[in-house]
């Protein structure tokens, strides 16, 4: 455990994020597999939906800077 005052604020910064970071990540997987779940039911309406959610996911995500930019972008 940290000792300074600041490293202790720092600490609890860093936790903070990293669980919101977690859910982002987890959101933009569910929203992967959604998308593929739709290709594999023929469904295109619902594919192209689903891929234009997902991608705004992970727009966010990497203005966020919870993913690099060019992640964000080879995963789209």
């Amino acid at each position: 455990m940290p000792h300074s005052n600041s490293a202790l604020k720092r600490f609890r910064q860093d936790d903070k994020r990293r669980v919101r970071n977690r859910s982002r990540k987890a959101e933009i997987r569910t929203a992967f597999k959604r998308v593929l779940s739709a290709v594999e039911q023929n469904d295109a309406v619902l594919a192209r939906r689903e891929l234009s959610i997902a991608q705004q996911k992970l727009d966010k995500a990497a203005f966020k800077r919870v993913l690099h930019p060019n992640t964000s972008a080879r995963q789209k």
